[in-house]
């Protein structure tokens, strides 16, 4: 999920051979059971017993990338968290749900978690795709666990720092682009650490590491009051009272009276403004539900879709002459719900983004091969007019990759506003030998030409001012009024 402070986020299943490899089934019970077909019969009893596609999935696999070993065994899968001096049970856990797929592709339920599909790839190799997020994550046989993943390692300070810097030294793929010389992180902090260092020192010292990256996908959690997130520079997060502020200041620039719609609780509201200009505000891309669950926040999405991209409102005389979206408040979650967006603002594919992950631990120009996410149109109404996408520095995770998705998109969308928070990859949560936890970004997500916006984030268009302290006090919202004065007067649109 490209979640902002969340975790994990189906896989194509051609039903002929699933047809086939149940007829197979079917016969070969049935002439094992025929009285006289001795001969059949007895060599089914003799011999091993038939391996299916998903009996090549038994085993131990590498990821490509994440520094992540994962084992199959019976109806279990587990994740194990590996540095080059370290292996630790990792947080995912999953038990195998239903009969096997297509070919052979086992799926996982995970507890707290979205669904993991595994599908075999060709010798030695599977692919692993987690349902909330976007791509699919290569697997390659091992022989078996590292000798290092059956023993317990130590809990001491210094073995918890080597764990802690190893990691990111390994898998962050953003020290140079912030100038940040890890290895001099490394020799300026290790002396401190004795067998003597207390956890609050600790803690301190792992803060002081990482806060230079300013970095919102950067974390430790020591306990339920004691943790630290990093952010940009300049970043000022909503409290209720700013945000009671902030929502009368959108109601007053939406007019009076305008009667808004609202979804998933809250999370997705829709206005129609005069002149035929539509208002669709997105503050999350997940927790639709009580539940929570990915399937129910994919649900939720499409019915508020449903309700909004009507054929009133995307063809004849009636339809949109504009659409604003607004994620200045968003704070992440599920990309692929941002993709479903994308899908009814288009009536032609085109790419979304390219997503890759840091993959050798030496060498940080080295990454996984690229996969693409294409925005499909939906098959039902959807808007092909103009587009305003307000972004602000609280457009954070999945409210990025949302506003990178629609970037491909003819005509491409103005961006008003401020530039995003500048963080884009999922995040790769670990656990520390003492318990703790921690994360870190490890993936880019690049454009068709190969850029990518971590760190400054992705810029607007048109640069507005977005919740100041002087906007609200005034009433004012220079972005959402700016973009409706665009959209009424028909400006030049990409």
């Amino acid at each position: 999920m490209n979640h902002s402070g969340a975790r994990p986020r189906d896989s194509h299943r051609p039903r002929g051979a699933v047809a086939l490899l149940l007829t197979a089934l079917t016969a070969a019970t049935a002439l094992t059971a025929v009285p006289g077909c001795a001969g059949p019969a007895r060599a089914e009893r003799s011999g091993p017993p038939a391996r299916t596609p998903a009996d090549s999935l038994q085993g131990v696999w590498r990821m490509d990338g994440y520094g992540t070993l994962v084992t199959l065994r019976g109806r279990s899968l587990r994740s194990y968290e590996t540095t080059g001096i370290s292996c630790l049970p990792g947080s995912v856990t999953g038990t195998r749900t239903g009969p096997p797929g297509a070919h052979g592709s086992l799926r996982f339920t995970v507890r707290g978690s979205a669904l993991i599909t595994v599908a075999p790839a060709g010798a030695g190799r599977a692919q692993l795709v987690i349902e909330d997020n976007v791509g699919r994550r290569t697997l390659r046989r091992i022989d078996a666990l590292p000798d290092r993943c059956t023993r317990r390692t130590p809990r001491d300070p210094r073995t918890v720092f080597d764990v802690f810097w190893r990691t990111y030294a390994e898998n962050y793929p953003f020290f140079r682009a912030k100038g940040i010389d890890w290895a001099a992180v490394r020799d300026r902090f290790r002396p401190r650490i004795t067998s003597r260092t207390t956890d609050d020192e600790l803690f301190a010292v792992f803060r002081t590491m990482i806060e230079p990256l300013h970095d919102a996908h950067t974390r430790v959690v020591a306990g339920e009051d004691k943790w630290f997130a990093g952010m940009r520079p300049g970043t000022v997060l909503p409290t209720r009272e700013s945000m009671a502020r902030i929502d009368k200041a959108i109601a007053a620039n939406l007019g009076p009276g305008v009667p808004r719609q609202q979804w998933a609780d809250g999370r997705l509201d829709y206005a129609d403004l005069p002149g035929r200009i539509g208002y669709l505000r997105v503050s999350s891309f997940a927790q639709y539900t009580k539940k929570g669950d990915y399937a129910g926040d994919v649900a939720a999405l499409d019915r508020a879709l449903n309700a909004v991209f009507t054929k009133a409102r995307t063809q004849g005389p009636t339809s949109l002459r504009g659409l604003i979206i607004d994620v200045r408040l968003n704070g992440g979650g599920a990309d692929p719900l941002g993709l479903r967006i994308a899908s009814r603002l288009t009536d032609r594919p085109y790419l979304a983004y390219r997503k890759v992950a840091r993959n050798a631990p030496h060498d940080p120009a080295r990454f996984t091969t690229p996969q693409p996410s294409l925005i499909s149109p939906h098959p039902g109404p959807v808007h092909t007019g103009p587009v305003a996408v307000l972004t602000g520095r609280l457009t954070i995770s999945a409210g990025e990759t949302f506003t990178q998705a629609l970037m491909g998109r003819s005509p491409a969308p103005l961006r008003i506003g401020e530039s995003t928070q500048g963080v884009f990859s999922d995040v790769l949560g670990r656990t520390l030998p003492n318990g703790w936890t921690f994360g870190l970004p490890n993936e880019k997500f690049l454009t068709a030409d190969g850029r990518t916006f971590d760190g400054p984030g992705i810029p607007p268009t048109v640069r507005t001012p977005v919740f100041t302290d002087a906007e609200l006090s005034a009433g004012q919202d220079s972005a959402l009024t700016r973009a409706r004065e665009l959209l009424t007067r028909g400006a030049p649109w990409r």
